[in-house]
């Protein structure tokens, strides 16, 4: 089976990367983190990075003039790496239809809510007002659109009477932790079946 090299966009703490990259060491995911890029130099995500030896890149986006210029940047920094699947993890800018194009079957986002509801920022906090018996997060492919993307992977997480938005975030987070990594996992065995808006898991024979 392919070693599979992978991309990872943070802005932030990292946990996400983490996940993968704990995966990828004890072998659950064939293949490796090769590449961290950070929009934010202060991210602790490339200090989690730094730790494992592997490359890490900051691309400041306030640097560029504008979002196609980042994207640019961000694109090329990754063909350099040569890699088959981009993660997503934290990474808050929204890409260019161009870069999504480029990387179109290959680059993966996890969403704190059970898309479709709730795209977007702040969804712990539109979940408790929209007054939701259940959350949960969502590993989906990224399209042209906002966390519109095929679905890969759920984690339904119930939402309790006395919850405010961070501990429900703390309870999603911990899905999160959960299945990024096996959907990169599926990936990576080439068991993702993408039809349309349909995402199917095919099972070895």
């Amino acid at each position: 089976m392919a070693n599979l090299r992978i991309a990872v966009l943070i802005s932030g703490s990292g946990s996400n990367l983490q996940a993968l990259m704990d995966h990828c060491d004890n072998g659950i995911i064939p293949g490796q983190v090769v590449l961290v890029i950070s929009n934010r130099a202060d991210a602790y995500g490339l200090e989690r990075a730094r730790q494992k030896g592997i490359a890490t890149q900051v691309i400041e986006h306030r640097q560029f003039s504008d979002r196609r210029d980042f994207d640019i940047a961000l694109q090329q920094a990754i063909d350099q790496a040569e890699v088959g699947l981009v993660c997503l993890a934290g990474f808050m800018r929204v890409l260019t239809g161009d870069f999504v194009r480029h990387f179109q079957g290959r680059l993966m986002n996890i969403h704190p809510s059970l898309l479709p509801a709730f795209p977007g920022l702040h969804v712990q906090q539109q979940a408790i007002d929209a007054g939701v018996r259940f959350a949960g997060a969502t590993v989906h492919f990224v399209d042209e659109g906002v966390d519109t993307g095929p679905i890969i992977a759920q984690a339904v997480v119930p939402v309790l009477q006395d919850d405010d938005a961070q501990r429900l975030a703390e309870r999603i987070l911990l899905q999160e932790h959960r299945i990024y990594p096996l959907a990169v996992q599926l990936f990576a065995e080439n068991r993702l079946l993408v039809e349309g808006r349909r995402v199917s898991i095919l099972y070895p024979s």
